[in-house]
C-alpha cells in the first residue's frame, strides 16, 4: 500500500496542465479518481488519457458553490468517501501593472484562484475529515510568496491561498482533525496557463513580454510537476515548492533587498 493506492483523490482544472497530469500519475499509482473542469470537453479527453475504468469526471466552474456543493455530493454517493483533494484550478493573466488593469482581472483572479480553493476545501472538507486519513492540497504558485510585478491581481489570489491553507492547517491540528495541509507553488511549469491568459489580452507590447518570460522561465513539464507533488504528498510535506521558487524562496528569506531589486532589473529587462 502506498500513499494513493485505493485512495479517492478529487482534482479540479483537471481538463489540462497540471490537473490533468495529476490526473494521470495519481491512476498510476493506484488512487480512485473525482476530476472536474470547466470545459467538458478537455475534461472527457483527461478521462481517456487515463487507464482506470471507474473515474467519475463532472464539468464544474469553481467559481459556482452550488456546482461545487454538488460535485463534492456526487462524488461522495458514487465512492462512498473522499480521502484527498487537490484545488488546483485557476487562472493566469497577462503582464499589466496596477494603474492599468482593469477591476476585471481582479475579479476573475479572486472567483477562481481563491473562491475556487475556498468553496472546494469547505465543500469537500466534512467528508476528508470523516475518511480518517484526508489530505487536502491547494495549489498556489511562486506568486504566493514573491511579489510579481505587473501580476497584482495574480499575486494577491495565491498569496491569500496560503493565508487561507495555514489557517486551515492551524485549525485541523487545534481540533485533532485526521487532515494534513500541503501547499504547492509551483513555478515556471510548462503548461497551457500563459496561453489562456494571452487570449484575454490583445496588447502586442504585453504579449511579446509574456513570451519572453514564458521562453526564459517555465521549464518544467507537467508530468514533472506532478510527480514532484505527489511525492511530497506521499511525505505528508506541507510546503511544495519546484524550479525558481526553491531558489526564489531562499533569496527572500535570506537576502530581501537584493532579491526585490533583482526582480525589478529583470522586469526592465523583459520590457514591463
Amino acid at each position: 500500500m502506498n500513499a494513493f493506492s485505493g485512495k479517492v483523490a478529487v482534482i479540479t482544472g483537471a481538463g489540462s496542465g497540471i490537473g490533468r497530469a495529476l490526473a494521470i500519475d495519481l491512476a498510476k499509482r493506484g488512487a480512485r479518481l473525482a476530476i472536474s473542469d470547466i470545459d467538458a470537453d478537455t475534461l472527457a479527453e483527461t478521462g481517456k488519457m487515463i487507464k482506470q475504468n471507474n473515474v467519475f469526471m463532472q464539468p464544474v466552474d469553481v467559481t459556482d458553490l452550488g456546482q461545487v456543493s454538488k460535485f463534492a455530493q456526487d462524488t461522495v454517493d458514487h465512492f462512498g468517501v473522499v480521502h484527498q483533494v487537490y484545488n488546483n484550478a485557476g487562472v493566469g493573466f497577462a503582464g499589466m501593472d496596477i494603474l492599468n488593469a482593469p477591476y476585471s482581472y481582479y475579479e476573475t483572479a479572486l472567483q477562481i484562484n481563491l473562491w475556487g480553493v475556498i468553496y472546494g476545501t469547505r465543500e469537500f472538507l466534512p467528508h476528508v475529515i470523516a475518511s480518517g486519513d484526508g489530505h487536502i492540497i491547494n495549489v498556489s504558485s511562486l506568486a504566493g510568496f514573491f511579489p510579481m510585478i505587473q501580476q497584482a491581481p495574480y499575486t494577491a489570489s495565491k498569496f491569500a491561498v496560503c493565508g487561507f491553507s495555514e489557517v486551515l492547517r492551524s485549525e485541523m491540528i487545534m481540533r485533532h482533525f485526521p487532515v494534513k495541509i500541503s501547499v504547492v507553488y509551483p513555478a515556471g511549469v510548462k503548461s497551457d496557463i500563459v496561453d489562456r491568459a494571452l487570449s484575454q489580452d490583445e496588447d502586442k507590447r504585453i504579449m511579446e513580454t509574456a513570451r519572453k518570460y514564458e521562453k526564459a522561465f517555465f521549464r518544467i513539464s507537467t508530468e514533472k510537476c506532478a510527480k514532484t507533488i505527489l511525492d511530497a504528498v506521499a511525505r505528508g510535506k506541507k510546503h511544495i515548492r519546484m524550479g525558481q521558487a526553491i531558489t526564489i524562496y531562499k533569496l527572500m528569506r535570506y537576502f530581501p533587498r537584493t532579491c526585490s531589486r533583482g526582480m525589478i532589473r529583470s522586469a526592465r529587462k523583459n520590457g514591463a
